[in-house]
């Protein structure tokens, strides 16, 4: 009675913040012609709701795809369609064919942030409260802290409550579902969930690997003569499906995002030096090649442990290495990083906050600076209370202790290691602080213009590299994962 009593208040001071923060600025307001992503989601709704669904993603004279043409899969149509269809009820003029292009009112804002809050309370909060307490092992306070700093994580409060913006927290809570089946061992349900995350958004692909992987481990474990084989044929249309499409190809990259191609544009302008058929081939291998050792690892040992811990190495691999790249991408690095905020509290915190730093420039172009600063303030001190993090700091707390007895002769060096951990997350959180003040308040040199952008890009990228060799350090020399394997088979 008591958890779910803390569980409940907990869910209530998540919906007060996402409420206060939506009061505010939303993506394009008042920015014609073509205003933001509030107002492709608007427009998703007025194409859904007119147009028959042969016409959703084609271009007719009633659908301008050069004009927030729809580019997610069907189940985010469908959801436009259903928003619209209760937007016909309360204001018809809110969708209609052509004249509602651009439309702004209190009450349209007032709408269209309530379906935010509504899916969220639907879909992606009842799947954290319930993986929270699905944690084995773990006391009621620690659940209730997991669940806290996950609900106050500022990265996807203020990209789909202040910026605006449905298909991540969706798409993300999909896929956590598909995380909590798995933890039941309900394979075939899980893989449903993950098939559902895959046809909101595309880019779930960064979580297919780990999936596959998982699953088909498990499989080899229980025998491919007998029930593995059986779990196999069940899996296949989803599993297989998935795996398939997760290797399409990302055929360009956009400026000022804190991945590893537009990081070295800033010295070496890539564009210029090789073929668009040369830098895809490029990318190809260098995103297989850093997937590998993990999904490797994955498939001869799988445990729910490192499928968690894959979830984050591979994601984090196709948003530094891959070109089809968004700032907000790095949020499905960041939902399977909030997972082990509870066995990792320290590097899941400073992970957590490094992500929502890299849209620094995003978040300043919608207004949301002070949202910004007081959730990246409150999810801090929450993680900070609820896990003493500063305390957890030792290569056992930071899941090394097998890396370094590795080591052998250089496990003296492991020794300070706790302080310079420290030391480092300090002279991090300060050059972050630094920078996104000198952002918001300072006008860049006129021969620099995008000083700033490139600066959180750049900062945040090597930030996103050092944590990419931590993540897979942990999961090559886990002696967990070998111990969990009688578990899972």
């Amino acid at each position: 009675m008591e958890k779910w009593t803390l569980m409940t208040i907990t869910v209530l001071l998540a919906l007060t913040v996402r409420w206060t923060v939506s009061l505010g600025s939303y993506s394009g307001a008042g920015k014609p012609p073509m205003y933001g992503d509030y107002e492709a989601q608007r427009h998703w709704q007025e194409v859904t709701y007119n147009l028959p669904i042969r016409q959703w993603y084609f271009n007719t004279s009633d659908n301008n795809l050069l004009y927030w043409g729809l580019d997610y899969p069907p189940l985010t149509a469908y959801h436009s369609f259903l928003c619209a269809y209760v937007a016909k009820l309360i204001n018809p003029d809110w969708i209609a064919l052509h004249t509602s292009r651009g439309y702004e009112s209190q009450s349209h804002k007032l709408f269209m942030r309530t379906t935010v809050f509504v899916a969220d309370l639907l879909i992606y909060i009842p799947a954290v409260i319930l993986y929270c307490c699905s944690l084995k092992e773990t006391s009621t306070k620690k659940k209730v802290s997991s669940a806290l700093c996950i609900l106050l994580y500022p990265g996807l409060i203020l990209i789909d409550h202040g910026h605006f913006q449905y298909p991540f927290f969706l798409s993300l809570g999909f896929a956590l579902w598909g995380v909590l089946c798995l933890s039941y061992d309900w394979d075939l349900l899980g893989s449903v969930a993950f098939c559902l995350a895959l046809n909101y958004k595309q880019m779930e692909l960064y979580h297919s690997l780990p999936f596959f992987c998982y699953l088909l481990g498990k499989c080899f474990k229980k025998g491919l003569k007998g029930k593995g084989l059986l779990l196999l044929i069940k899996l296949a249309g989803t599993v297989v499906a998935s795996f398939a499409v997760c290797w399409l190809p990302f055929c360009l990259f956009e400026d000022k995002v804190a991945n590893i191609w537009c990081s070295l544009s800033v010295l070496i302008k890539i564009k210029n030096v090789i073929s668009p058929q040369t830098q895809l081939k490029l990318s190809f291998a260098v995103t297989f090649l850093s997937l590998l050792p993990t999904c490797i690892k994955l498939t001869v040992q799988p445990s729910l442990r490192g499928f968690k811990l894959a979830l984050v190495s591979c994601a984090l691999s196709f948003f530094l290495f891959s070109f089809q790249v968004h700032e907000k991408s790095i949020l499905l690095v960041s939902v399977p990083v909030c997972l082990i905020i509870n066995e990792i509290p320290f590097m899941a915190t400073w992970f957590l906050l490094v992500s929502t730093f890299s849209m620094l420039p995003l978040l300043l172009k919608d207004g949301l600076l002070l949202a910004y600063a007081v959730t990246t303030l409150a999810f801090l001190s929450a993680c900070v209370a609820s896990f003493a993090i500063f305390e957890k700091t030792s290569a056992k707390d930071l899941q090394l202790k097998p890396f370094s007895l590795s080591l052998r002769g250089f496990v003296s060096w492991f020794k300070p290691f706790p302080k310079i951990v420290r030391n480092l997350f300090l002279l991090s959180v300060t050059l972050m602080g630094v920078l996104s003040v000198m952002s918001a308040a300072m006008h860049p040199p006129q021969r620099f213009p995008d000083l700033f952008p490139v600066s959180v890009s750049s900062i945040s990228c090597l930030h996103f590299l050092f944590f990419l060799v931590y993540f897979n350090v942990i999961i090559l020399w886990d002696s967990k994962n070998s111990r969990n394997q009688k578990k899972v088979s």
